[in-house]
């Protein structure tokens, strides 16, 4: 068991298969925020305050995702601590890498700029190197990878899937927040719009998991009523996406200025994505 492996048991080529694994899945994941113009710019000018928030909020939360698909085996907070480390490493040089070789980081620039637009880009990529080494594994049988219980000891339960809802509605909400499409939809929409994408969300949401008979889809047993998992898995989910949702926008300043019921109209349209990234989260993770 790997409570008692020592560091001559330690399985170097796998942990470094997991290391290129996770920057893949930083390029994989991050890329189009790699590419997004807005992110680019909100490391300039986004508030530090906020900044310092998002990049605090990340290490809990690479934590947790670590214990359940850390770069190897996980069976201690510590080996989920320094996965996690490794995680956000992975995302900061990921980040540097494909913001210098697209040009918007120069030689000579300014640090505080450099910094500012690493940092944010960290976040996401960081995530996506976590889910890199859940999804760019091979699971054929007898793999090594077949023999690492992801998924069926850690984080399992009802909080793990209301944490895994968390990081799929995040991980969308933060593709889509930085872009000033979220605002420009919600100026389009009436009330009635938006009541229709709250009900559509919800739907999807419900669909996607016990539905549609997706790999990974949830079947209710014949005993359970149909209205079981909507209360208890469903609308608690869109309610975790709908605070992402509010979160991003607060954090990228998309708020700034909107009054209070616009800035709900603007939530509802990001807690589109980010309710079908959680249900995509229960998925797939």
């Amino acid at each position: 068991m790997t409570k008692g492996r020592t560091r001559a048991d330690f399985d170097h080529g796998r942990f470094a298969k997991g290391l290129a694994r996770g920057f893949a899945g930083a390029l994989l994941f991050a890329l189009p925020m790699f590419l997004t113009m807005e992110m680019w710019e909100l490391g300039l000018y986004i508030d530090r305050g906020r900044l310092l928030v998002l990049l605090l909020a990340n290490i809990p939360l690479l934590v947790l995702l670590a214990r359940r698909i850390g770069f190897e085996n996980v069976s201690t907070w510590g080996e989920a601590l320094r996965d996690a480390s490794i995680a956000y490493c992975l995302g900061v040089g990921a980040s540097g890498f494909v913001l210098f070789i697209i040009g918007v980081l120069k030689i000579g620039q300014a640090l505080p700029e450099v910094l500012g637009m690493i940092t944010i880009q960290a976040v996401p990529a960081s995530i996506g190197a976590l889910l890199g080494r859940s999804e760019l594994g091979t699971r054929t049988e007898g793999s090594e990878d077949e023999k690492d219980p992801i998924g069926e000891t850690r984080g399992d339960g009802y909080g793990g899937e209301l944490f895994m809802m968390v990081v799929g509605a995040l991980f969308l909400g933060l593709n889509v927040a930085p872009t000033e499409e979220m605002i420009l939809i919600s100026f389009k929409m009436s009330l009635w719009h938006a009541i229709a994408a709250i009900l559509a969300s919800i739907l999807l949401m419900h669909g996607f998991v016990y539905a549609l008979s997706f790999t990974g889809g949830h079947e209710l047993d014949e005993t359970t009523p149909g209205w079981h998992a909507l209360i208890r898995f469903t609308m608690p989910g869109y309610l975790i996406a709908f605070a992402i949702s509010l979160y991003c926008l607060w954090t990228f300043h998309r708020l700034d200025g909107l009054e209070p019921t616009q800035a709900i109209v603007a939530t509802t349209v990001l807690a589109f994505p980010s309710a079908i990234g959680a249900a995509a989260a229960r998925l797939i993770l």
